[in-house]
């Protein structure tokens, strides 16, 4: 999903979505920002699981790339939720004169260019190998309300669970092969998440190596719980990034 504008020199945010997700859980983000913004979608989001089954990571990172490339604005921040970090790497590395920025919401980071499972903590990391192995990527409903959904209202709940996409498995066990970008960087911690706990976060916070780390009492989707706080945090963004650069 595109929000189109003519003022393709302003520097604008392109947005990635974590798993289960689409673009569209940012629409309330995107609003009045003032800046371009691209509300990018994982591959064949709208066909049955078995389309998604054998993507690789770099199939997901080049479907997003592609929507960049027909989008028209030349230079942008990512900002990257979740599962949504292990492609934003993938994409800072191939366009990296066109990054302005990295922004990772409450999202996955591993080092020395791992995968998504890499970056978790033992066992967790074992537990859920065995998860994707057996079960999908596609949790039960009653995980999916207290995981991702765990502040957030029926109604958005619900949308949330009756829209969750099934994810290709080789997007959380493939390697990202591609470093932390050298772009100004901001971590987006959320204190209320129990998807991706606050010690979990600082564990991707250390991977990211970022300039700032901004807190939101949020869960794990705070484009929906809390798109105005996420809104300011990003408005203020590019000054900030800005300021980095100069010093």
């Amino acid at each position: 999903m595109i929000n189109q504008t003519r003022e393709s020199e302003k520097t604008g945010f392109v947005f990635i979505h974590g798993a289960g997700l689409n673009g569209r859980v940012w629409s309330r983000v995107a609003e009045n920002l003032d800046a371009p913004c691209l509300l990018a979608e994982f591959p064949c989001r709208e066909g049955p699981a078995e389309s998604r089954g054998g993507l690789s990571l770099a199939e997901y990172a080049d479907c997003l790339r592609r929507q960049i490339e027909a989008w028209g604005t030349e230079r942008f921040v990512l900002v990257a939720h979740s599962l949504g970090g292990l492609p934003a790497l993938r994409l800072a590395s191939k366009l990296s004169d066109r990054v302005a920025g990295f922004v990772a919401v409450g999202a996955a980071v591993p080092k020395n260019g791992g995968s998504f499972l890499s970056a978790l903590p033992w066992p967790r990391r074992a537990i859920m190998a065995g998860i994707l192995r057996k079960m999908g990527t596609k949790p039960p409903e009653g995980a999916i309300r207290a995981g991702l959904c765990n502040d957030l209202p029926a109604d958005l709940a619900e949308a949330v669970v009756r829209g969750f996409v099934p994810e290709a498995v080789r997007a959380y066990t493939d390697r990202t092969d591609a470093p932390v970008p050298d772009v100004p960087r901001l971590y987006v911690k959320l204190t209320r998440d129990k998807e991706f706990s606050p010690a979990l976060q600082n564990r991707m916070i250390a991977n990211l190596a970022p300039h700032a780390v901004r807190t939101l009492a949020a869960g794990h989707l705070p484009m929906l719980s809390d798109p105005d706080g996420l809104r300011a945090i990003l408005r203020r963004f590019p000054a900030e990034a800005d300021a980095c650069r100069q010093a």
